[in-house]
């Protein structure tokens, strides 16, 4: 699931190129509709050519309501910004551009709308231009430009393969297993209560879960889930997520407060952050000063401590302490944006690199700088966590050698990881790790079970009367290297994830049950056995009788042996007869195919197939016509 936000000046037409590519119209508020002009965020889903469904954020673009802009685009996959084609480059397109290129959003796409208002084509060849040249220094530099018309549908087409492409190049959203969805709305729906809204992050969030809302800790249940107003049981990272929530009332929750799993995120008042300072407005950031925060959906007032430097001079970098009025909640590489109070405008912005520092740092303090800077690298179990999940489920050793780690630092990495319980060992029941050892991060090993648990119900849901599905398709299917397959398929074996049957793997919780119809046309096969036990029906017979996925199950369960691909016995018959020609050919005796057929009064063909059987399973042993007893013949019977 990816998020696409807008962005761009006021009246370029943002709301009406959503409208264009959605048939949603995003301006949800009665005074937005009357004015025609975003005020406040506005949702939007569509379905791109690949036949992914993507959610947007409409954003307002009006400088009076760039705080609401601010709570749209923080953890979008990929900005489409907007500049109209009559107007060209604008100041809140220079804004937006820069919000974007300061929160790192990666992708976008230019859309330069309004075209059926512009009749010359050297205009349109200059405002391309202008806005190639404004994009140049951004991380959108290379993003593809493309003219449309929302109103006649000009390039409505373009854009959408070029959104495409653009998201086509996003990784998936991470399953951290530590789900934050970001309240961006809240409100009542009559009959169900409250509702909230975010795009979820960093984990899942399921129908019936117990959750809290930060900062303030209050406890509700989630009733039901909703994507794109269908609803889910289950909503995943990077989905715009409704949630609605009981006990928990609309007038105790607010845009910014986080909504999560019990005991999973602290909140803060305090920041280590990485910050860049834009070059205009010009004057620099100064220590001690107040500031207004935007993380993710929420908005604080902050106060700036300024680390190693008196103040931080404009277009530079620098290691700052935010201390903020009333707690919020933030993780570790969450990106933000400082603005100045009054007058409004942007100052800048970068990424959180302690969400719980333990205290205030002196200002000057080079060790604590350089511990900053070890901090924003990573540390050796975050660089190890990095190669793991780069490689997937693989040796131990390979991860350490990626992540270029010496055995000092490796050994720090391990311990961190697994005193945390991030590393998990696979294919092995307890122990410390070997180099050897296949590993894979708990968020990981989440996400593979959850893909192992899927095929496997997907297979029982098209199979239901298979007792699994192959190992060797399985491994296929999630594409894995044998021994990583292996070792995954062992521990969930343990954690009794999946029921390991050999050949075949399959849920726990599957069934093989016949349906009433199909339990009268298997009795009447068993009749036909019963009646004719050493001349039973040909595999053909029983094929018209019940029916190839009956068959199958019959055959797979025990319940009927095949000794050739038309010759088949009852169970119990097979092993009577086994049992007979076992006592037959005691103390050395021997017996031929003739004598077998009329032992048990049948013809040479049941005969001859039975004999040839246990010829291939070691029961007996063939010495021209003759056959003796085999080393491998079973007590009390045969088997197969």
């Amino acid at each position: 699931m990816r998020v696409l936000g807008t962005a761009g000046h006021v009246d370029h037409g943002k709301s009406t190129l959503v409208r264009a590519l959605t048939g949603i119209d995003p301006d949800r508020l009665r005074e937005e509709q009357e004015r025609q002009m975003t005020i406040d965020l506005g949702f939007a889903w569509m379905t791109l050519p690949g036949g992914e469904e993507v959610g947007i954020v409409d954003v307002p673009g009006h400088r009076d309501f760039i705080e609401n802009m601010l709570a749209g685009v923080t953890g979008i996959d990929a900005a489409l910004l907007v500049v109209a084609a009559d107007e060209g480059v604008m100041p809140q397109t220079r804004e937006h551009l820069a919000i974007l290129d300061l929160l790192e959003v990666p992708r976008g796409v230019v859309c330069l709308t309004k075209i059926d208002l512009v009749d010359d084509p050297s205009w349109l060849a200059l405002v391309s231009d202008e806005v190639r040249e404004l994009l140049a220094p951004t991380r959108l530099a290379s993003a593809p430009l493309i003219p449309v018309s929302a109103v006649r549908g000009d390039g409505l087409d373009d854009l959408r393969a070029a959104l495409a492409g653009a998201l086509k190049e996003a990784p998936l959203r991470a399953d951290l297993g530590k789900p934050r969805l970001p309240i961006d709305r809240a409100f009542t729906i009559a009959g169900f209560g409250t509702v909230v809204t975010g795009t979820l992050s960093d984990g899942s969030l399921a129908a019936g879960q117990e959750v809290t809302i930060l900062p303030d800790a209050h406890r509700a249940r989630i009733r039901s889930l909703q994507t794109h107003k269908a609803r889910v049981e289950r909503a995943v990272p990077g989905s715009r997520t409704a949630a609605n929530l009981v006990g928990v009332e609309v007038r105790d929750l607010e845009r910014g407060d986080v909504l999560t799993l019990p005991e999973t995120y602290p909140s803060t008042r305090v920041l280590d952050v990485r910050f860049r300072l834009l070059p205009e407005p010009s004057a620099p950031l100064r220590h001690n000063q107040e500031v207004k925060l935007f993380l993710a959906s929420a908005q604080r007032l902050a106060r700036v401590r300024v680390l190693g430097m008196d103040e931080v001079p404009p277009g530079a970098e620098a290691w700052l302490q935010l201390v903020i009025d009333r707690p919020i909640v933030a993780a570790r590489d969450d990106r933000f944006i400082l603005r100045r109070p009054s007058p409004g405008a942007t100052l800048g912005g970068g990424r959180v690199v302690d969400a719980s520092p333990a205290r205030l740092h002196r200002r000057m303090n080079r060790a604590a700088l350089e511990a900053l800077s070890r901090r924003a690298q990573g540390s050796p179990g975050e660089i190890l966590v990095q190669a793991i999940q780069a490689l997937g489920p693989g040796p131990l050793r390979a991860a350490v050698e990626r992540a270029g780690l010496g055995d000092e630092a490796a050994a720090e990495a391990i311990a961190e990881l697994e005193g945390g319980g991030r590393l998990i060992l696979l294919g092995q029941g307890g122990g410390e790790a070997r180099a050897d050892t296949i590993v894979v991060t708990r968020e990981a090993w989440q996400d593979l079970t959850r893909r192992l648990r899927d095929v496997l119900g997907a297979y029982h849901a098209a199979n239901p009367l298979r007792s699994g599905m192959p190992r060797e398709e399985l491994k296929s299917r999630l594409r894995m290297h044998p021994r990583a397959f292996a070792a995954a398929v062992e521990t969930a074996s343990r954690e009794g994830l999946v029921f390991d049957r050999g050949a075949r793997l399959a849920l726990p919780e599957h069934q093989m049950l016949l349906s009433p119809a199909q339990n009268a046309r298997v009795e009447a096969l068993r009749s036909r056995f019963r009646a004719s036990p050493s001349t039973p029906p040909s595999v053909k017979e029983c094929l018209e009788e019940v029916g190839e996925e009956v068959w199958a199950h019959l055959v797979e369960s025990g319940e009927f042996v095949l000794l050739t691909a038309e010759v088949v016995f009852e169970r119990s018959e097979y092993e009577a007869m086994v049992g007979k020609i076992r006592e037959a050919l005691a103390d050395g005796a021997t017996i031929t195919v003739a004598e077998v057929r009329d032992r048990f009064n049948t013809s040479r063909k049941f005969a001859l197939a039975l004999m040839e059987h246990l010829d291939a399973t070691g029961v007996t042993v063939r010495e021209g016509d003759f056959r003796k007893l085999g080393r491998a013949a079973p007590e009390g019977g045969g088997g197969a």
